[in-house]
Order: C-alpha cells, then structure tokens, then sequence
C-alpha cells in the first residue's frame, strides 16, 4: 500500500499531464474527423484514466485547490463551463428530439415489413428472404417486420439488420 501511495504521489502530476496531451490530442484529431477509427477508443479510455491522476493532484493540492474559491474565478468558470456543456447536451438530442440518425433509422427500420424495407437496402423481397433463411430464419415471411423475426429467432433486431445489410461476395 505504501508503494501505491509513493507511486501516486510521485507520478500523480505527471501522468496528468501526459494523459492530458494524449487526451487533447486525439480529441482534436476526433474533431477533425481524422483517424476516428484509431482515435475513438483510445480517446474513450485515456480520457476515464486521466481521472485517476487527476484526483490524486486535486488530493495533493487541495488546499490549494480551495483557495480558488475564494476569487470568483473558479465558480464563474465552473458555471460557465457547465452551462456550455448543458447546452452542448441539449444540442445534441438531450432535449431537443434529435440524435445520431443512423441509430434513428436502425429503430424506424426494424419496425418496417421486409417487403418495404428490401427496396431500401437495394435488395428484391426474394433475395431478402434468402438471406435470413441462410441465417437461419425458419420461413421468414415478405409481411413480417425485422423485429418480429427478431423476437421469433431469438435474435436481436440488429443483428437481423446486419444480415440484411451485409456485402455479398
């Protein structure tokens, strides 16, 4: 235990600021939309580790930390950067009905029957219907809707969408 807390103490600081420019880093490539692939987990993740060091500095410097409330610096930023944040929430579909509308459409599509949705995917009702036979759907129907096939295959909608949205060789 006496090795942990030397180790905090000693690299607490550091790794704030190490985990930091990683941090700023890839959300600025994320911004840009430069290597979203690579950068969207490793953003994800560095970004939750970053706050291990982060409490340990605030531990360390606490006193510190609290002298700042005594100037009204630190609550006006702290409103401030709430405030944005909130409307950034509110923004991005928290309040205002909108979202990612590839999930939007997942949903709208699963409730749809596969005779309307085959055209949507650029395929005929019959190769369709053969693609969730080969999925191993017994007897899909043209009438049913991709969620009712879901729940009588024992299958998640999505995964059925998958099958249907799936490059051929």
């Amino acid at each position: 235990m006496l090795a942990l807390r030397t180790f905090l103490l000693r690299y607490g600081t550091p790794l704030t600021a190490g985990l930091f420019l990683v941090s700023a880093g890839s959300g600025v490539a994320l911004f840009f939309h430069i290597g979203t692939s690579i950068f969207r987990e490793m953003h994800e993740i560095m970004s939750l580790s970053l706050l291990v060091p982060v409490g340990v500095h605030l531990w360390r410097n606490w006193n510190s930390f609290c002298n700042y409330f005594n100037r009204a610096a630190m609550p006006i930023a702290l409103a401030l950067s709430l405030a944005v944040a909130g409307a950034f929430a509110y923004q991005s579909g928290g309040g205002s009905g909108r979202g990612n509308p590839a999930i939007a459409f997942l949903i709208l599509a699963q409730s749809a029957s596969i005779s309307d949705l085959a055209p949507v995917l650029q395929l005929d009702e019959a190769a369709a219907l053969a693609r969730l036979q080969s999925f191993g759907v017994a007897e899909p129907k043209a009438s049913e809707t991709v969620a009712a096939i879901a729940a009588r295959s024992g299958r998640s909608g999505l995964d059925v969408m998958a099958t249907l949205t799936a490059r051929q060789r």
